[in-house]
């Protein structure tokens, strides 16, 4: 039962530290909302019994993909966000959408929840070898796939962050 409470508890951090995620008008402060979000993920995967993935999880995601985050976002110089009325199509779209996965995902759960069986604690892979199996061999493809697309991320942020009279004269070098 306690492992259950704490389980909610930081589940309702984690879903808490994503709202403010989006609510948030300057970027540092949605990136420390993520490092929030990642933290309790962390936890999570710890009452699930799967030690190794928190560890990796707070390694990886909330120690070095955030402080890449954080460095493009000081690349960029980026102020606070402008807000606007907002776009007519992402009302008319967004909205319905929303509402139509929010009636999904809990029709899912209430219909889906009496039918499955429980997992115990302790059942998710945490094991690294089981892990490693899975990442390198089954997983290969998505796994070098989000290298690839983090990789062209900072280089997207580099090229946005390079000031425009130095591409610009660049370009006339490359030219004459």
């Amino acid at each position: 039962m306690f492992h259950l409470i704490l389980f909610l508890f930081f589940g309702v951090i984690c879903v808490a530290g994503a709202v403010n995620l989006l609510v948030q008008s300057h970027p540092i402060n949605s990136a420390l909302s993520l490092i929030a979000v990642m933290a309790s993920l962390a936890v999570e995967y710890l009452l699930l019994g799967a030690e190794f993935v928190a560890a990796v999880q707070v390694i990886v995601y909330a120690g070095a993909i955030m402080v890449l985050f954080v460095i493009t976002i000081m690349l960029l110089n980026a102020g606070k966000e402008e807000r606007s009325k907002g776009s007519r199509v992402a009302i008319l779209i967004g909205v319905p959408g929303v509402l139509i996965g929010g009636v999904l995902v809990a029709w899912t759960l209430l219909y889906r929840s009496n039918m499955q069986a429980t997992v115990p604690i302790g059942a998710l892979p945490g094991d690294p070898a089981d892990i490693a199996r899975l990442l390198f061999h089954n997983f290969l493809l998505p796994f070098e796939v989000t290298s690839v697309l983090i990789l062209i991320a900072i280089m997207g942020a580099v090229v946005l962050a390079s000031r425009p009279e130095a591409v610009a004269r660049a370009a006339r070098k490359d030219e004459g």
